[in-house]
């Protein structure tokens, strides 16, 4: 993989972006950064209290900032399951780097996230309304998920799979450029 190529991963809340971050850098011998935890840090303040004291659309632009602030690292990152709703990420995203999907069924997501109390956009709701928002969310999103260069089926296997498929994949990709 090309020295200043970023690997993002997209994908659900509870697609395994975190953890499957982390081993898939460890492999490569790079970084892992999540937008969302550097976001946090930048601010000092949780994702969901950004969103509670000053809207979705405020993070969405600190997210914009920090995608461009990480575009062109060696370094794994994960974006936040919105961020490719937005035409200039998908745009920075399809410019430097290679975009991972790391896609999982709606019931697969719900079981992973648990109670969801730090995830604005479920926060609030019964565990129907928490499945039928995921679907909602997931069937918004796919068409920009679908963008990715490498997509691995999260559902049933292990962190450390994926993490090899998406090294064996990146390999191939570069091996083929």
């Amino acid at each position: 993989m090309g020295e200043g190529a970023t690997v993002w991963l997209v994908g659900m809340m509870g697609a395994g972006k975190s953890a499957v971050g982390g081993e898939l850098a460890h492999r490569l011998g790079r970084p892992f950064l999540d937008t969302d935890c550097e976001i946090e840090a930048l601010r000092g303040l949780a994702i969901s209290e950004i969103f509670a004291r000053e809207g979705e659309q405020a993070f969405r632009t600190l997210e914009r900032e920090m995608v461009e602030r990480l575009a062109g690292r060696a370094a794994v990152v994960a974006l936040g399951g919105g961020a490719l709703s937005r035409p200039e990420l998908r745009r920075i995203v399809g410019e430097v780097g290679t975009l991972v999907w790391l896609r999982a069924r709606p019931e697969t997501l719900l079981a992973r996230i648990g109670a969801c109390e730090t995830r604005p956009l479920l926060t609030g709701l019964a565990p129907d309304e928490r499945l039928a928002r995921i679907r909602t969310l997931l069937a918004a999103r796919e068409a920009d998920y679908a963008r990715a260069a490498v997509t691995v089926e999260t559902d049933a296997a292990t962190v450390g799979e994926v993490a090899e498929h998406i090294e064996r994949a990146l390999a191939q990709r570069e091996a083929a450029a």
